[in-house]
């Protein structure tokens, strides 16, 4: 699901815009299996972006043009997302009906569970049962604020670029999880992105996203932690978080987040079941981004929730072209690369 596409095209370039990082990647789209064919990585100016909020759009977009030079892409039209808390992703229940038909319907319905001035929202839905036979079909709705996908699409603008289609981060997730873990597809299953400052929490039941969550704890309060009880630089602080070990200085601040993440989950997963009555237990739990690195946190999540906790990475089924990663490790920035290839791997048709 997208809020609007234009376009065709056999190669799909996605951009995704952290508080942290930018990520380029572009997939092939023939006649065989999608192929990953560029991805470039980039670090955004420390607080160039606040919470999602572009603070200062010429250093962002200077930075995106950079991006774009460094990975060889001269391609304008790419794929972006939006997400956050102006973003609403909720399974509805609405009289069957023709596609065609329930659009006013399904409109009039978002009013009822869209805590926004309805004409202020970026509205699109998806039939989840469209084979059903019963008096009522399942609907997936998604709203976003207007505003939100404005300043993104002028984002682009100051940076050279067109907006091919403008998706949502969870659906994106969605998208680069159904092709290389099929088995999160199944049951209940919980995906974290662990960004610089946010991470965000999206809960599926068979494949269906059913509830999005942002917790406000990523890299940035670990490194916050380092410097200010350890006395680190930045840069030390960094280092240690993105190495390969556990060590004395960073344990205890992995045990800390960590429980603050599963705490958050938790508490959405149990909202979730309040809400949804075909919502059984969470049963495993996969984290993607640059928090999903840090040294010994899947474990600490893992034995906190007592269940399967995974690092996720966009290659584990999908196939990478000869010298994609030649300039960058595959294993340290495949978690970062879960959302920006879940978004290329959008078919812009």
């Amino acid at each position: 699901m997208a809020i609007f596409g234009v376009g065709g095209s056999k190669s799909t370039v996605a951009l995704d815009v952290g508080s942290g990082l930018l990520k380029l990647a572009a997939v092939d789209h023939g006649k065989g299996d999608p192929v990953l064919s560029r991805v470039a990585v980039a670090p955004v100016l420390a607080d160039a972006i606040v919470e999602g909020e572009v603070m200062d759009p010429d250093i962002v977009a200077d930075a995106i043009r950079g991006l774009f030079k460094t990975a060889g892409v001269k391609t304008k039209q790419v794929v972006v997302a939006v997400g956050g808390r102006d973003v609403i992703i909720k399974k509805i229940q609405v009289d069957r009906m023709k596609e065609s038909d329930a659009y006013e319907v399904v409109r009039w319905e978002a009013q009822q569970h869209v805590p926004f001035d309805i004409e202020a929202v970026e509205l699109d839905f998806q039939i989840l049962d469209p084979e059903g036979e019963g008096l009522q079909m399942d609907v997936l709705l998604v709203a976003a604020k207007r505003d939100l996908v404005e300043d993104k699409l002028q984002l682009l603008t100051q940076a050279g670029l067109e907006p091919a289609i403008v998706d949502v981060d969870a659906f994106a997730l969605h998208n680069a999880f159904e092709l290389n873990y099929p088995d999160a597809m199944m049951g209940v299953v919980a995906l974290l992105n662990i960004g610089h400052e946010i991470t965000n929490v999206n809960i599926l039941l068979d494949g269906v996203p059913l509830l999005t969550r942002d917790l406000s704890v990523g890299t940035r309060k670990f490194r916050e932690d380092l410097q200010r009880d350890r006395g680190m630089s930045a840069e030390d602080a960094d280092a240690l978080l993105q190495g390969y070990e556990r060590t004395p200085d960073l344990e205890p601040y992995v045990e800390n987040r960590g429980e603050e993440m599963a705490v958050g989950l938790e508490r959405a997963s149990a909202f979730l079941q309040t809400a949804a009555r075909d919502a059984g237990n969470l049963q495993r739990v996969y984290c993607c981004g640059g928090g999903a690195r840090i040294p010994g946190l899947s474990d600490v999540l893992g034995q906190r929730l007592q269940m399967s906790v995974e690092v996720a990475s966009p290659l584990q089924r999908l196939r990478a072209r000869e010298g994609v990663f030649d300039t960058l490790n595959a294993d340290e920035v495949g978690p970062l690369l879960m959302l920006v290839t879940g978004l290329a791997l959008r078919k812009r048709s």
